[in-house]
């Protein structure tokens, strides 16, 4: 088992990044938090992985941290999700929109991930109830901060199109605005509630800074 990679990363394609280790180069296929954080060709690079052998191939899948692997293999136990589906739900849902959604028993924001249909999402969240405490006991429950409003995820989807607009991939532009709004919603949370709910302009520029600050 392959369980965790250090090297130098040489070549990024789409989302599989190839990544020197003592001069053997390994594809890995990676979250969309790997891709958001912006690695660079040349740059040292540390990835949790999980290695899959099967009869017509061998996968490698990295991730950032071992918390995202951990989800990520919860997700493939269940009937139904394979390798390709764990990966596009680790990379289309936020740790803070996937406990608020296993809470409120939202299956509607599983199926909304490409290839998961509604039995499947439905077996993700009967597994998900009884791990997401475990899996990620940072989150706040929804008694200590409350789903945002229809008009704030409107302001999120705003801020992304704006990122689009500049010129930033799809990835790249979710990533930051996931970031973006784990920060809003804390700041929030701190004040009980007492800040206003940011504007498309405010996220905006909230992220330009970060990428301003780490140089990318």
């Amino acid at each position: 088992m392959i369980g965790r990679l250090a090297g130098t990363l040489v070549e990024i394609e789409g989302n599989t990044l190839l990544l020197d280790v003592g001069g053997i180069g390994y594809e890995i296929e990676v979250s969309a938090n790997v891709l958001g954080a912006g690695p660079l060709i040349g740059a040292e690079l540390i990835l949790y992985t999980h290695f899959v052998v099967r009869e017509d191939a061998q996968l490698l899948f990295g991730f950032c941290d071992r918390s995202e692997r951990d989800l990520y293999r919860t997700y493939i136990r269940i009937n139904g999700v394979g390798p390709k589906m764990g990966l596009a739900l680790i990379s289309s849902i936020d740790p803070g929109t996937l406990s608020r959604a296993v809470q409120n028993n939202e299956v509607g924001v599983l199926t909304k991930v490409p290839g998961v249909g509604k039995k499947t999402a439905e077996r993700l969240m009967v597994e998900l109830k009884s791990r997401i405490d475990t899996l990620i006991p940072q989150l706040p429950s929804t008694t200590d901060m409350p789903m945002p409003s229809f008009t704030s995820r409107a302001v999120y989807q705003e801020a992304e199109d704006a990122l689009l607009a500049l010129g930033y991939k799809g990835n790249q532009a979710q990533q930051a605005i996931m970031q973006a709004r784990q920060d809003f919603e804390q700041k929030a949370a701190q004040a009980n509630g007492a800040t206003k709910e940011p504007s498309t302009e405010q996220i905006v520029t909230w992220v330009l800074r970060q990428i301003a600050r780490s140089g990318v």
